[in-house]
C-alpha cells in the first residue's frame, strides 16, 4: 500500500458539493486539491485555486489533470468508466473502474448483491415496453420501475400500482434500459458508510435512518434506532459488499428494514448525503475518512460524539440561514450555489438532539 503524505495533491473528479466538502477536509490535513469540472463556478471550484475545466471525455484536459495530481478520487459515481480507465494509466484512481461498472447499473448492482449473499428486492430487466409488461407480470403489483443508469433524488423512477400505468411509466422514464423491482413495504430506510483502504482495512460508520420528502432525502437521524440483530446484519452486509467490490475509499449502502431483516436498495462508492452529520457529530467526518483511505493513512474513529439530526436545505429552505445560526447546537453548511431552484440541494444543517 502506497502512502501519499500531506503536501501531495489530491485530484477530485466533479465540482459539486461533495467535492467541495472533500476538498475542505483534504486541505485541513495539509493536502493540495485540484478539481476537474465543467464550469469554474461549481461549488468545489470555489474552495481551491487548482482546477482543470473540461468534460469527462476530453482526454487532452484529463491528461493535464492527471499530470498535476498524485491520486484521484471522485464525488459522483456516474463518471464514465472509460474516463476512469484512461486516468488510471497515469495516476492511482479510487474507486476504480470495476466498482463503477457495477454501481452505475442497477441490474448489475442487485445481481452483485444477491451473488454475495446480500438480500435485494426481486427484480427483472426491461429494454422495451413489451419487456416491461412481462416484467411487471412476473414481479407483481405494486412495483417500482427505474432507469438502470443515472436517476437520483426521486428522478428516473415510477411506481406502478395498476396495469394501466405501465405505458405511461415507460414513457416517463425516457430510457431503453430499466429495472423492475418488487415494491418493499419497509419499516424504515437506513444507510451504512464503509471506509476501506487498499490493504483491506475497513472502518464502518454506525447505521443511520433516512427520511425522504418528494423523493429527496430530507433528514438523517444518527444513530438509527435499531435492534442489535438488524444493526449487525447491515454492517456485515455493507462490509461484505465493500470487500467484494474492492472499493478503496468509501462505499455507502442503503438498506430497507423489513420483517427483522435488511434488504439492499442502492450502493454509491463515494461520500453520501446521509453521512453529512459526521462533519459535526462524529470523531472523523466521512470526507476526512475518504482522504485517509485513498492516501493510505490510518482510518479515523467513527464514534458518534452526540446523537444528531441532519436536515437538507432544499431550494428556498436555504433562505432561512439566519434562523439556523441563531439556534444552539446547530451547524450550518451552505454549498455556494448561486441559484436556489426547486429540488436543488443548497446546503444542510446538523443539529444535536
Amino acid at each position: 500500500m502506497k502512502l501519499i503524505p500531506p503536501g501531495a495533491t489530491i485530484g477530485i473528479l466533479g465540482g459539486g458539493q461533495l467535492g467541495r466538502m472533500t476538498a475542505q477536509a483534504a486541505q485541513s490535513l495539509g493536502y493540495n486539491v485540484h478539481i476537474y469540472a465543467e464550469h469554474a463556478d461549481e461549488p468545489a471550484c470555489q474552495v481551491t485555486s487548482f482546477k482543470t475545466l473540461g468534460d469527462f471525455n476530453d482526454e487532452t484536459q484529463l491528461k493535464k489533470f492527471a499530470d498535476a495530481v498524485d491520486v484521484i478520487t471522485l464525488e459522483w459515481e456516474n463518471v464514465p468508466v472509460s474516463t476512469i480507465e484512461f486516468l488510471a494509466k497515469h495516476k492511482p484512481v479510487h474507486p476504480g473502474a470495476t466498482a463503477l461498472k457495477i454501481t452505475q447499473n442497477r441490474v448489475a448492482e442487485k445481481s452483485f448483491a444477491i451473488e454475495n449473499s446480500v438480500y435485494a428486492p426481486a427484480f427483472a430487466y426491461a429494454g422495451t415496453l413489451d419487456e416491461l409488461r412481462n416484467g411487471v407480470m412476473k414481479i407483481g403489483i405494486p412495483c417500482v420501475v427505474k432507469t438502470c443508469r443515472m436517476g437520483y433524488d426521486g428522478k428516473g423512477q415510477a411506481i406502478i400500482r395498476d396495469l394501466k400505468q405501465i405505458d405511461a411509466a415507460w414513457e416517463s422514464l425516457q430510457t431503453d434500459e430499466a429495472i423492475i423491482e418488487r415494491f418493499v413495504p419497509f419499516e424504515k430506510e437506513i444507510s451504512v458508510i464503509i471506509a476501506r483502504r487498499e490493504d483491506g482495512v475497513m472502518q464502518a460508520y454506525p447505521p443511520v435512518e433516512n427520511r425522504h420528502k418528494d423523493g429527496i432525502l430530507d433528514e438523517t437521524q444518527a444513530p438509527a434506532m435499531l435492534s442489535t440483530q438488524i444493526e449487525e446484519m447491515a454492517l456485515k452486509s455493507a462490509k461484505a459488499l465493500a470487500e467484494k467490490l474492492g472499493v478503496i475509499g468509501l462505499l455507502t449502502v442503503e438498506f430497507f428494514v423489513i420483517d427483522n431483516m435488511v434488504v439492499m436498495n442502492e450502493m454509491a462508492p463515494r461520500p453520501h448525503n446521509s453521512g453529512h452529520w459526521t462533519m459535526d457529530y462524529c470523531a472523523t467526518s466521512q470526507f476526512e475518512q475518504l482522504i485517509r483511505a485513498i492516501c493510505g493513512l490510518p482510518l479515523g474513529s467513527t464514534a458518534i460524539t452526540a446523537p444528531c439530526m441532519m436536515k437538507n436545505l432544499i431550494g428556498d429552505d436555504a433562505n432561512d440561514w439566519q434562523k439556523y445560526l441563531n439556534e444552539p447546537n446547530v451547524h450550518l453548511h451552505l454549498y455556494g450555489k448561486a441559484e436556489a431552484r426547486k429540488g436543488r440541494k443548497m446546503g444542510h444543517v446538523n443539529k444535536k438532539v
